[in-house]
C-alpha cells in the first residue's frame, strides 16, 4: 500500500516539473520558426548548448553573424548553437529573411515570452548563454570585445569570452568570467 503510494506522488512530482509554468523544465522551451514549441536541450541533451540572442533591428547583432558562423562550425561535434529572437513583434516571416540575409544555417527560435532570455540571464543582443551538459548556466555575456561602444569597434577583438567558455566546459573547467555584458541593443526595450 504505501510502495503504491509512494509510486503516484512520484508520478505526481514529474507531472508538475514539466507541468507547472514556473518549473526549469517549462522555462527552457521556445518556438520555432513553425509555431510550435523547441526545447534546445532535449535536441542534442549530451552537447554544451549556446544560445545566441540577436534582434533584427540591432545593427552590432548583424555585424556578428559571420564570426557566430565560425565558432559554430568549429564546434558542430560538441556544442549546439541556437540562435534565439526575443523580439514579440518579430514575424516568423520577417526572421526567416534576416537569417538568410546573413547566411545562417543554425536553427532558429523564437522568444516572445522571454523565457530563455531569462534562463540565460542575458539583457542585451548580441549576447550568448552557454549551458553546459548538465544544462547549467555557465556563462552568459558578450561574445567578444569588438565593440567598445554601439559606434566604435577595435580593429579585432582582444579577448573572446564565447569561445573561452566553451573551452572552459569542454575541458571540464570552470569558466574564469561567467558573466561579461556586451554592446548592443538592449532586450528590456522589447518588454
Amino acid at each position: 500500500m504505501l510502495r503504491g503510494i509512494l509510486r503516484q506522488l512520484t508520478v505526481l512530482a514529474a507531472f508538475f516539473l514539466l507541468a507547472c509554468p514556473g518549473s526549469i523544465w517549462a522555462q527552457q522551451t521556445a518556438l520555432d520558426l513553425e509555431g510550435r514549441q523547441a526545447n534546445p536541450f532535449a535536441e542534442h541533451s549530451s552537447k554544451v548548448v549556446v544560445l545566441v540572442f540577436l534582434r533584427r533591428d540591432c545593427p552590432v547583432s548583424g555585424r556578428y553573424a559571420p564570426s557566430i558562423q565560425q565558432l559554430s562550425r568549429r564546434y558542430a561535434d560538441s556544442a549546439s548553437f541556437w540562435l534565439v529572437y526575443p523580439d514579440k513583434s518579430d514575424s516568423p516571416e520577417a526572421i526567416r529573411k534576416s537569417v538568410a540575409d546573413y547566411r545562417y544555417r543554425l536553427p532558429v527560435l523564437r522568444d516572445p515570452e522571454h523565457t530563455l532570455v531569462k534562463l540565460g540571464h542575458v539583457q542585451i543582443t548580441p549576447e550568448v548563454a552557454v549551458f553546459d551538459r548538465n544544462h547549467r548556466l555557465v556563462y552568459d555575456g558578450r561574445i567578444d570585445d569588438w565593440y567598445i561602444d554601439l559606434t566604435r569597434a577595435r580593429p579585432a577583438p582582444t579577448s573572446h569570452e564565447l569561445e573561452d567558455a566553451i573551452h572552459a566546459v569542454l575541458a571540464g573547467q570552470s569558466v574564469a568570467h561567467n558573466e561579461v555584458r556586451g554592446v548592443g541593443c538592449y532586450i528590456s526595450d522589447l518588454e
